[in-house]
């Protein structure tokens, strides 16, 4: 993919990712000489500022969506801050910016500077989140309890699309690497050990549900689809992609459309006129029609063998004498409806679980950020170490020993680490390793 940005001089160029990276990395290094440069990267300032679906319709939030080259030029305006570990999740439902910051206005002027929407647009219906609160925000949009629908997972291949993109060019480091793995870590272990995800929460996927508990080998049924609008489009892929089947015959007023669905998933298309012959050979028949009158009409299902109906139409396509009929088995959109309501009552009961699940792991990754203020010193101790093992004066063994020397450095850096976790007495700790040290070896 190329990517385009203004250089120095204004001038347009184009190149691709590992330029870009090459490019952001080169200002950065210049941007450290010119800044102050205080360290800031703790977790007081670590920042989320978004907006989604709660407080924001889809016009407001189309104006912060976030293209490739635009989120690229964000990052590249960002090191030119003294900013470099910084990610943006950009979809439908949200437009988030997450990093390490003086404040949080810097995150949300960088991200109003490359979308269309303005600072006062955005501030009118954003939440901004600091330090300890950012993170679980990150947890819950992971886990999908932020989702607009309910453990809904899609957002985790789109956050892992998000951070990938920032990590290639190099504003992903060891917090966020470290905070992005315990997320998909904690998302992970809700979907297997609860039901936030459970169930159904679509009406056409609440269809497939249906026909797979009332139906044995359901693959191995003839399929009829009337109408391929919005509904019957996602209501035909969810009979491939859950069935397992292409034993499906699609019909639609227009044909182009039917025609052009089959083609797309290998299926097969009839005119409409051949629509009492379909229905005859039949077993499962599903309408998703928008027609003012009914299409399945009781001449069309009198005589025949069984046939389960699923009537996803608003008004019903399926006239009402032929739904006492003996052989005709029949739920219409309202019942499936009530199905997906049930499964969102039966998530919102999940809910708990997952908050705890998302609560063991942030202690975890809280403890690792705990030890990482320890880092300094632990190199500076495995300095000291290496020296002591060439100093003349010590009588430690040779340094033409290398293997044997390290293995013992990072014993006694562990040990190290270990102690400070228990005790919390870096300076301390430091000393002690030192004096043990030299004493093993004397």
């Amino acid at each position: 993919m190329k990517i385009r940005w203004a250089n120095d001089r204004g001038v347009t160029e184009s190149c691709g990712r590992g330029a870009v990276r090459h490019l952001l990395f080169q200002r950065r290094k210049l941007t450290a000489t010119s800044m102050d440069p205080h360290y800031f990267k703790t977790i007081s300032n670590f920042f989320v500022a978004g907006i989604n679906y709660k407080k924001s319709d889809a016009a407001v939030r189309g104006q912060f969506a976030l293209s490739s080259p635009q989120y690229a030029t964000l990052l590249e305006k960002a090191a030119l801050q003294g900013l470099n570990e910084i990610f943006v999740v950009s979809t439908c439902n949200r437009t988030e910016i997450y990093g390490f910051a003086h404040s949080s206005r810097q995150l949300v002027d960088l991200l109003c500077a490359e979308t269309v929407g303005d600072t006062d647009t955005f501030l009118a219906s954003a939440y901004i989140r600091q330090g300890t609160n950012a993170i679980e925000h990150l947890f819950e949009v992971g886990a999908g309890l932020d989702s607009q629908i309910l453990g809904d997972y899609e957002i985790v291949g789109q956050l892992k699309t998000a951070v990938k993109f920032a990590k290639e060019l190099g504003f992903v480091g060891a917090f966020t690497e470290r905070l992005i793995n315990s997320v998909l870590q904690a998302s992970k272990s809700i979907k297997n050990n609860t039901e936030l995800s459970g169930g159904t929460v679509s009406v056409s996927f609440a269809a497939v549900q249906y026909i797979r508990s009332m139906i044995d080998n359901p693959s191995d049924k003839k399929i009829l689809l009337v109408g391929v609008g919005k509904i019957g489009r996602n209501t035909c892929k969810n009979l491939v992609d859950y069935l397992g089947t292409r034993n499906v015959t699609l019909i639609n007023r227009s044909p182009e459309k039917a025609e052009g669905l089959a083609g797309e998933l290998r299926l097969r298309a009839r005119p409409i006129e051949e629509l009492a012959a379909e229905i005859a050979v039949a077993d499962v028949i599903l309408v998703a029609t928008n027609a003012a009158t009914p299409t399945i009409l009781k001449e069309h299902l009198e005589g025949q063998g069984q046939k389960w109906i699923i009537d996803l139409s608003i008004p019903y396509n399926v006239e009402a004498a032929a739904q006492a009929l003996p052989n005709v088995q029949l739920v219409n959109v309202d019942e499936l409806s009530r199905m997906k309501d049930e499964t969102l009552r039966m998530r919102e009961g999940e809910v708990p679980k997952a908050r705890s699940i998302i609560a063991g792991v942030m202690a975890e990754f809280d403890e690792w950020v705990d030890m990482r203020r320890h880092v300094p010193l632990l190199k500076d101790l495995k300095v000291k170490l290496n020296t002591l093992y060439t100093h003349p004066e010590c009588g430690l063994i040779s340094p033409a020993c290398p293997k044997v020397r390290d293995t013992q450095i990072q014993k006694v850096l562990n040990e190290t680490a270990g102690r400070i976790k228990e005790q919390n007495t870096g300076g301390c700790q430091y000393i002690t390793a030192l004096k043990e040290f030299i004493s093993a070896k004397n």
